[in-house]
């Protein structure tokens, strides 16, 4: 399928914007929702391994086709833009795939599993000429602009030499076990995809994110938002050390490999060093970054910016407001696909972010610093 022929389906001020989307989970279903805001988007297909998730995301995509296998969904030519909400070991295969079937994608982070793959998906987006978006929503979202074009960019933090970043989400509690048979319209098979054979464990269906067969737990699920926002802020990409420490402190023996508390470092040649803190504390303290420099620091999350200048007892500048910046980052990805201009977060910007968080898991489950090269994108050896 051509550049030319997808933008002229969905380029017309009147034209639908057809939207087909694999994995319909609770993320999955309301990023779609973000999608359906605008009118001229329909949601003409669903996919997903179980069929009451289907039955559900069918409530809002009256009408649609429903598929167990996310192939045949790719195959309806009508579609011109694909969701991917699934679990995260099967972002990448799905996003290549999609991709190399000529739709438009917005895939939701991690992008990959493996640093490996990561290449594969921007290859697959670059020859078929496709825009991909993934759903690292801070490069559309207000604090994170505002940071970085108002305080970073014209110096008012000085020199600034650390990045700290920190998603604390509670103690831990235990994995869910109340399905023991699995269900008939449940594809477990498919589930597993490119992970190796087990039988049906509901605790790894429903909290994949607690092994890291499926992906890298805490790290690559918080720290690759908030190593991304670092990465558009400061205008890096290139992290040369990565250290990560932490384990199953919750007091959980149920099978989990991936840490409940988990602490990174990661050096820059720019003279910065960014640091992640994600532990099952309670009071839970606030997310966000905190951004560290010689003439001032400043607080963002994804509802405030909060400037602190250098001079004692100067009052700090603070901009709080509602809302979600996920919206603002669908309609970015959705005007790129009507204009073919790169969008906020291009395949190759995620890429490029979620090594890092990759990196991180590696240091931890290796118990070592990694060395790493961020020209050939390669671990040096030891």
């Amino acid at each position: 399928m051509s550049t030319a022929s997808s933008y002229s389906r969905i380029a017309g001020a009147n034209d639908r914007v057809a939207l087909g989307v694999i994995g319909c989970g609770g993320r999955g279903n309301y990023v779609a929702s973000q999608f359906l805001k605008d009118p001229k988007v329909q949601a003409v297909a669903v996919c997903d391994v179980y069929g009451e998730r289907i039955d559900k995301a069918l409530t809002y995509a009256k009408g649609a086709k429903s598929f167990y296998a996310h192939e045949k969904l790719l195959e309806m030519r009508e579609i011109d833009v694909v969701l991917i909400g699934t679990p995260d070991h099967w972002h990448a295969q799905t996003a290549i795939d999609a991709l190399s079937a000529g739709k438009d994608v917005y895939v939701e982070k991690p992008l990959m599993r493996t640093r490996e793959e990561g290449p594969r998906i921007v290859k697959a987006a670059r020859v078929n000429e496709r825009i991909c978006q993934v759903g690292l929503q801070q490069r559309s979202g207000w604090p994170y602009i505002r940071a970085r074009d108002e305080f970073v960019k014209p110096g008012k933090l000085g020199k600034i030499t650390l990045a700290r970043t920190f998603w604390h989400n509670g103690p831990s509690g235990p994995l869910r076990r109340s399905m023991p048979e699995k269900p008939s319209n449940l594809d477990w098979a498919r589930f597993l995809g490119p992970v190796k054979w087990r039988e049906w464990d509901p605790a790894q269906y429903f909290n994949f994110r607690a092994f890291l067969d499926y992906n890298g737990g805490k790290t690559t699920d918080f720290f690759t938002h908030w190593v991304d926002a670092v990465h558009m802020m400061l205008g890096i990409d290139n992290p040369t050390a990565v250290m990560s420490a932490g384990g199953i402190y919750g007091g959980y023996n149920d099978g989990r490999t991936a840490p409940d508390n988990v602490y990174a470092l990661v050096e820059y040649p720019s003279e910065v060093t960014v640091t992640f803190e994600c532990g099952g504390i309670a009071p839970t303290p606030e997310y966000g970054i905190e951004l560290c420099g010689t003439e001032g620091r400043i607080f963002v999350n994804r509802n405030r910016v909060e400037f602190h200048p250098r001079e004692q007892g100067a009052p700090p500048m603070i901009d709080r407001r509602p809302g979600d910046i996920t919206l603002d980052h669908v309609n970015n990805f959705l005007e790129c696909c009507r204009t073919r201009k790169p969008p906020n977060c291009d395949v190759y910007i995620g890429q490029r972010s979620t090594q890092v968080s990759l990196l991180a898991v590696q240091a931890y489950v290796e118990k070592r610093m990694i060395h790493f090269d961020p020209v050939r994108e390669e671990v040096l050896p030891l």
